[in-house]
């Protein structure tokens, strides 16, 4: 049943107060924080390391869910089928969970210890460097600089094909960049944690809600299965076509070994109050990342089967909503998707202004008194400079979020073997990061669009690969490395450079060897 249409100046007026009253009460919520919050860095970056299981669980799935998951993922769904709720359902849910525990409990006993608020000042307190410390701190914001963009261009692009281009691209990007802005910089993590909570469970309610009126619109779960039978019928079958085993697993294990790098959920391995709420979050994650992931996907693959139209450069979601959903409810939903792209974009903006503050600022100049104007600051140019960039940029959600989550994985197992094992040196850690960035960054400058669109012939490896205009990492795997990604084969040079140089270097008089393993109380 498609539902009656309303003028246009009514559906807009719709659209805009329903997202425009949930922004209000996210404001709400960080006044309320900013009220309640020490003037401490410590409280500011971490809330003084006091979530407890509900608010450190949601406040990582909301800080996780953002456009990648509520746009990239129901398209790639649309275009290739519902297989993609294992890449990030079942794979990623279980494989980052996992590594929440052996990376986040580690970092937690440590962070708790030594008093550490980042991934910078507990590697280079370890290894007695600050250029490892200022290195981290560039790695992280460099990657991270991509994946905020892509939550403000998924924000411009629902709000525009929301509104059928009533709300252009650049407003409505640009109006949510200035709220973030608003909102990390009055509220710390404290704010940002409590509304990550109601953000996450209003995304929850919303998708499934939208996915039963979607089946009911169109006469139910076996009508919806019989339309993608008839004209999907790939999609029905497991395995085939772009998810080969390489591609399935390269995927789900450079998103999840990249997802715990990203320094807004690193950051949360330090935040929680006790080792009973690791345990408890790390155990549900896998069950809540399922329950959003289900709905999400499945409403791309269902809409392939009913037919919708999506305009080049557009999403399914919003458009397969306008068809199916009421006005207001279709409006509600895209508020819940932008709920997502905040509660990412606004953790990922603390964050890096922690790491630009206490990693490169105070390692290189050591004026901690400016730090809290400078973190604000950074803020600032980091969210403009992003929104500037997502203006000028033709990648999909998918390609930027993809490249991301590689570039933030060749971090995770040298991270992972300095905290398991005192053998660990300086000089291995440094080649590690170094030579395993590089080799992924080769593989990147490839897919970088020019002014007159992709280059079309690219010396790499020894050979001239010509790219197409949907080139991407995966396709250059495909190429060069039996199907496995460049992701994945950087991920492995980086644990062969990091135990190789270890085994042939000294360490430095400098490093605490012992900083990891003495001394460390779980509560």
């Amino acid at each position: 049943m498609i539902p009656a249409v309303l003028p246009l100046q009514s559906t807009l007026s719709v659209q805009l107060t329903v997202i425009g009253l949930y922004l209000l009460v996210a404001l709400g919520v960080g006044l309320v924080a900013y009220r309640l919050s020490d003037d401490t860095a410590e409280d500011y970056y971490l809330a003084s390391r006091t979530l407890g299981t509900v608010v450190l669980l949601f406040t990582t799935f909301a800080t996780l869910l953002s456009a990648f998951t509520f746009f990239a993922g129901p398209n790639i769904a649309y275009s290739l089928g519902p297989e993609w709720i294992l890449v990030m359902g079942l794979m990623d849910g279980i494989l980052f969970a996992l590594l929440w525990y052996l990376l986040g409990y580690k970092q937690w006993l440590v962070g708790k210890a030594q008093g550490y608020v980042t991934l910078g000042e507990m590697l280079g307190d370890r290894f007695g460097s600050r250029g490892l410390r200022v290195l981290v701190a560039a790695v992280g914001l460099f990657w991270l600089f991509p994946y905020v963009m892509l939550q403000q261009r998924g924000a411009g692009i629902a709000l525009e094909s929301l509104t059928n281009g009533a709300i252009p691209y650049w407003v409505g990007a640009g109006g949510i960049t200035l709220f973030m802005i608003l909102y990390v910089g009055l509220s710390g993590m404290r704010g940002v944690a409590w509304t990550d909570t109601i953000q996450g469970a209003f995304m929850l309610v919303v998708t499934w809600a939208a996915a039963v009126w979607v089946l009911t619109s169109v006469g139910g779960l076996s009508a919806a299965t019989d339309a993608l039978a008839a004209n999907e019928p790939e999609f029905l079958a497991l395995g085939g076509g772009a998810y080969t085993p390489q591609y399935v697993v390269s995927t789900a294990v450079s998103i999840a070994f990249g997802v715990a790098m990203f320094p807004q959920i690193n950051q949360r391995f330090f935040a929680a109050s006790s080792k009973d709420v690791l345990k408890r979050t790390f155990t549900l994650w896998p069950v809540l990342v399922l329950l959003l992931f289900v709905p999400a996907f499945l409403l791309g693959s269902w809409a392939a089967g009913l037919g919708i139209e999506v305009p080049e450069g557009g999403n399914v979601v919003p458009v397969l909503l306008n068809e199916y959903t009421p006005v207001w409810f279709a409006a509600l939903v895209i508020a819940g998707a932008i709920a997502a792209m905040m509660s990412s974009s606004d953790s990922m903006l603390l964050s890096g202004a922690s790491y630009l503050t206490r990693d490169v600022y105070r390692p290189l100049f050591g004026r901690p008194d400016r730090e809290a104007l400078l973190a604000r600051g950074g803020v600032v140019v980091f969210a403009t400079g992003s929104f500037v960039a997502s203006l000028f940029t033709s990648q999909t959600l998918f390609v930027i979020g993809d490249t991301a989550f590689g570039g933030f994985a060749q971090l995770t197992l040298p991270v992972l073997v300095a905290l398991y094992w005192r053998r660990t040196t300086r000089t291995g850690m440094l080649v590690a990061l170094v030579g395993a960035q590089a080799f992924y960054l080769a593989h990147v400058a490839v897919t970088i669009p020019l002014t007159n669109g992709l280059l079309r012939a690219v010396p790499v490896l020894g050979g001239a690969l010509p790219l197409a205009a949907d080139t991407t990492l995966a396709s250059l795997g495909a190429t060069y490395y039996l199907g496995w990604t460049p992701q994945i084969v950087g991920m492995a040079l980086s644990l062969a450079l990091v135990v190789g140089v270890s085994l042939l270097t000294a360490p430095a008089a400098d490093e605490e060897r012992a900083v990891y393993f003495e001394g460390l109380r779980a509560d």
